[in-house]
């Protein structure tokens, strides 16, 4: 039975490790299995330099065909699960096919590389950027092993941003207007705007501002859409009067935001609204949404 057991004990130890590791900011990552690590974060146009580190098991070798990495930017749709959609792929061969008796380590680099869209994990879909070892040993089995990174592509400032100026009117019972400072706001920014009330002649109980996210992945008949409230915020508890005006300030650092992605690799979107929720005192319900961009902007180190 002892015997059994260990033909199934890993031939060797595989070891994935950057050159700048112990420098390089780490991030929480969280992984299939739910476990949360931390991995090493990067931004597009780097290099990704490291090291691969195998290690035969005591008194066993390794017959192989071959030793790659690989770097892969991939797409996983959650319905189609276990299928990846590469957008990335870059390759380096480590080794010819030869046998490896003791540890052995090779060095890789991956020059100024593309990634052109940020690690996404959502409610339907997620985007990863992974090094992949693949030991090729053809009828026993290749022995493969991963390690994640994370990246983030920072944006500066728009140079147009203009302010949200809209209106919520019922005929001849309510008739609200409502502002935001601007429509694209970076991950830590604050919300600042006012609601002015022109004609009230309904009984309004509270008021709330939500920011909602919506998740859009496949295509046609196939499109799959998860709304998501990330924070809910009392604006006013109470009937407001006509001529009055109440002040918004919301701060976005709390929540955990992502930045708006657009038709990635024509897979999937994330978008971002401010949702106004007016309720009544007989519980009926009115809102007012509106999209906002969100944008990541570098921090200040």
């Amino acid at each position: 039975m002892n015997y059994l057991l260990g033909a199934f004990k890993p031939a060797c130890n595989v070891l994935i490790t950057f050159n700048d590791g112990k420098n390089r900011k780490q991030v929480p990552f969280k992984k299939e299995n739910g476990q949360t690590v931390t991995v090493p974060l990067f931004q597009s146009q780097e290099n990704i330099v490291g090291k691969v580190t195998i290690e035969p098991m005591q008194g066993k070798k390794i017959d192989h065909n071959g030793v790659k990495v690989e770097l892969l930017g991939q797409i996983e749709m959650y319905f189609d699960r276990g299928n990846f959609y590469d957008f990335t792929s870059l390759v380096r061969e480590l080794d010819v096919p030869g046998e490896i008796y003791e540890r052995k380590t090779y060095p890789f680099e991956f020059s100024t590389v593309e990634m052109p869209y940020e690690t996404y994990n959502g409610v339907n879909v997620r985007l990863r950027y992974v090094l992949k070892v693949t030991i090729n040993r053809g009828y026993a089995g290749s022995i493969i092993e991963y390690q994640d990174f994370v990246v983030r592509n920072y944006s500066p400032p728009p140079t147009i941003n203009n302010s949200i100026k809209m209106e919520v009117g019922i005929e001849d019972c309510l008739h609200i207007e409502f502002e935001y400072n601007k429509s694209k706001y970076h991950l830590k920014d604050v919300i600042i705007g006012k609601i002015y009330f022109l004609l009230v002649r309904i009984k309004i109980k509270n008021m709330d501002l939500e920011i909602r996210r919506r998740e859009s992945t496949g295509s046609g008949t196939n499109t799959h859409v998860e709304t998501e409230t990330l924070a809910k915020f009392e604006l006013m508890d109470g009937a407001p009067v006509r001529g009055e005006s109440i002040p918004i300030r919301l701060f976005l650092s709390p929540y955990e935001l992502t930045p708006t992605h657009r038709n990635i690799n024509n897979k999937f979107s994330v978008k971002y609204f401010l949702n106004l929720v007016l309720v009544d005192e007989e519980d009926r319900r009115y809102f007012k949404q509106q999209e906002i961009t969100m944008y990541r902007l570098q921090e200040s180190s």
